[in-house]
């Protein structure tokens, strides 16, 4: 059984919000379409029948082209996904806070 995030479990668990979850935590990085769909856990067809609302909203951009394969990330510049990635942060925050303590003890 699949492992959940706290982003979906906010959210729900669509093909949107699991490449928004996708995307948002490898902020950093680009990613082939084909990474996109398998690291979100969608279909090959899901994605190409979403992926272009999400460039049309700005959500996504196109980066660079590696052989054959077009990379997207997150358009940083976009402010509605500045403010999910707040968003999804604080849940972690959240999520974090309320995980219980461990104590580590270290014998010698």
């Amino acid at each position: 059984m699949e492992e959940t995030t706290i982003f979906r479990e906010a959210f729900g668990d669509s093909p949107v919000i699991r490449v928004l979850d996708f995307l948002i935590e490898g902020r950093n990085l680009d990613y082939s379409l084909t990474d996109i769909a398998e690291n979100s856990g969608i279909g090959w067809t899901t994605l190409h029948r979403i992926w272009g609302n999400l460039e049309k909203l700005k959500i996504v951009k196109h980066t660079r082209i590696i052989g054959k394969a077009k990379l997207y990330r997150l358009n940083m510049e976009n402010d509605a996904v500045r403010k999910l990635i707040k968003v999804y942060d604080a849940l972690l925050v959240q999520e974090t806070e309320k995980a219980p303590k461990k104590k580590i003890i270290v014998s010698h």
